[in-house]
């Protein structure tokens, strides 16, 4: 599986990597319907930077870092996963945060949004129509207001989802494909939840760079499948333009929609479940908000017969597992 050689900008090392590629063997039995079911253990990224943002924020911050800016503005809902690890590596690094949040001021310090203070970041929470409506408003007024203090803040879109995040699965799909080779893998599906689009953008362009055979998949969370059809698109279109000297490749973008349920963060009874036995079959933990609704989705597709003619499956775990905290109602333990 030889593929382009890329030249990497520079990262600044914040995940533990590689992480495992586990044969999920009695997941396998419970609900592979003859497939093999993997699992790619981005969860194990690191402690409280753990899952697949910082792999985008080693770039992201990098850039901050050389470009001259001392400040971080970046946004997400108020339990958001990226928010709480940007908060991290910017204390790891010295950098300044602010987070602007969707959702009550009011809400509880309790998973991510407690990890977003206790490791100083400055949070502002917008009601959900403002920052709906307002979002590019906000990150301009929030940059004025540094500038104005003798600061230079970045604006990181929300799930560091842009040309220069998705460097961090472009190289998460090469350490994949190292993966592959090591399990004696010729042939896969590649499963991920999709929230903002950068995970799917860096894998689907890093298995086209990469030459990996490998078909990749993302199950969104939110909004719907052409949504994520223009987002990766975007995406790409955005790395291209950042970095001129890059292998022209076109991502082969496959969303698999219909598994939002309720709506984003909004988990069905099922959906519990099915987190609650996965842990108890596998010692693996999923969160309700992204991988939770993602690993049903593939199960739902895998008893349709999505995926018949390729033995393999990987499952990309992303992380969440602070998300997991609350909404510990909705499991009946």
């Amino acid at each position: 599986m030889p593929g382009a050689k890329l030249a990497y900008p520079r990262k600044v090392d914040l995940a533990r990597t590689p992480t495992p590629l586990q044969l999920l063997d009695r997941a396998s039995a419970r609900w592979g319907g003859g497939h093999r079911l993997w699992i790619k253990r981005d969860d194990l990224t690191g402690c409280a930077l753990s899952g697949n943002k910082v792999r985008k924020l080693e770039y992201i911050t990098a850039h901050a870092i050389d470009n001259g800016y001392d400040t971080l503005i970046t946004c997400g809902g108020i339990q958001s996963n990226h928010c709480r690890a940007t908060a991290f590596a910017g204390a790891q690094l010295g950098l300044g945060v602010h987070l602007l949040l969707r959702g009550s001021s009011d809400a509880p310090a309790e998973g991510n949004l407690l990890l977003d203070q206790l490791a100083g970041a400055r949070v502002s929470c917008y009601p959900v129509r403002e920052y709906v409506e307002n979002l590019d408003g906000l990150f301009s007024h929030w940059q004025a207001h540094y500038a104005e203090q003798g600061h230079r803040a970045l604006a990181v879109p929300t799930g560091g989802s842009d040309g220069i995040g998705v460097w961090g699965y472009i190289a998460g799909a090469e350490e994949l494909g190292r993966d592959l080779r090591a399990a004696g893998i010729d042939l896969a599906h590649v499963v991920c939840a999709t929230g903002s689009g950068g995970t799917q953008a860096g894998l689907t362009l890093g298995a086209a760079l990469h030459q990996l055979p490998v078909t990749v998949w993302g199950i969104n969370v939110c909004d719907d499948e052409r949504y994520f059809l223009d987002k990766v698109a975007a995406d790409a279109a955005d790395w291209r333009q950042r970095y001129p000297g890059v292998p022209r490749v076109e991502p082969d973008t496959r969303v698999l929609d219909g598994y939002v349920g309720a709506g984003y963060a909004k988990a069905s009874p099922e959906v519990f479940a099915l987190i609650a036995e996965l842990c108890r079959l596998e010692g693996v933990l999923l969160d309700p908000v992204y991988t939770g609704k993602a690993f049903a989705g593939l199960v739902a597709e895998i008893a349709a017969g999505r995926f018949e003619g390729c033995r393999d499956i990987v499952f990309i775990h992303t992380g969440g597992i602070f998300g997991v905290f609350p909404q510990s109602s909705g499991f009946n333990c």
